[in-house]
């Protein structure tokens, strides 16, 4: 896939990143107000209105974050979520108007960042977007190679596994462990803070989450989905263990908490 150039110079010459965002909604109002915000506010927008119109620009295009709109005419934005999820390390946002919990749930467990219940605040879905952002991988640089003089990458070692936190590749036996952004963002959490029990609280805090009722919920979703990458036995975990009624503690031998 083409990838494209995401840094522009600013007016002293300087090299700095311009987050894309691509926002894929049915409405028009709402599709033309969101990009006016957001472009209004430092990001290079393209706002589209339908997947199919999605799905032919990725071919020659590359964002770092998707706003999905999930009830949409023809493919709805969660079956566009897990193509997206496929194809490229990106950061996704679901806007739903039910605000159910199934959506909810259903659009955490394939992957997604968070959720905006239609109709929201322009300046919630900015500060939303900001935390996101913060926390997606550039596209294309798990291809980049280490440069001579550069400092090594931080490497963690468990078990027969290997993540890269700068790179944000996980290897198992030299494989590369299919991994979802958010869920390299959960086990990052834990290899920074080895040996140490995180509460719920803790870790919604550390992954950007808001402050909502469903973060307990969401925080075990994407738990469940991570010992399925990482652990042999997800039903009794060896790294990633569950204290009853306080939270999650990550077992590393040889580091300390």
């Amino acid at each position: 896939m083409f990838i494209p150039n995401l840094l522009s110079a600013d007016s002293g010459g300087e090299t700095k990143l311009r987050a894309r965002i691509v926002i894929v909604e049915d409405e028009p109002d709402l599709r033309d107000a969101v990009a006016e915000y957001l472009g209004a506010n430092g990001f290079d927008v393209t706002a589209l209105e339908s997947a199919a119109a999605l799905r032919a620009l990725i071919e020659t295009e590359q964002f770092h974050l998707a706003i999905l709109d999930i009830a949409m005419p023809g493919e709805d934005g969660l079956s566009l979520g897990r193509w997206l999820r496929s194809r490229m390390p990106i950061g996704i946002i679901y806007a739903t108007a039910a605000g159910t919990a199934l959506d909810r749930i259903v659009g955490l467990e394939i992957g997604a960042d968070d959720y905006m219940v239609k109709p929201y605040e322009l300046r919630e879905l900015l500060a939303r977007v900001r935390s996101v952002i913060r926390r997606v991988p550039q596209p294309g640089n798990l291809k980049q190679s280490p440069v001579a003089g550069q400092p090594q990458r931080r490497t963690i070692a468990f078990g027969a596994f290997q993540a890269d936190l700068d790179g944000r590749l996980v290897t198992r036996g030299g494989a590369v462990v299919d991994m979802a952004k958010s869920e390299f963002d959960m086990l990052e959490v834990f290899l920074t803070r080895p040996n140490r029990l995180l509460s719920r609280a803790i870790i919604s805090e550390a992954i950007g989450f808001s402050e909502e009722p469903e973060s307990s919920r969401a925080v075990d979703i994407r738990i469940m989905r991570l010992r399925k990458k990482i652990e042999d036995d997800p039903a009794n975990p060896k790294f990633l263990r569950t204290v009853r009624g306080e939270g999650y503690i990550f077992s590393l031998p040889g580091s300390e908490g």
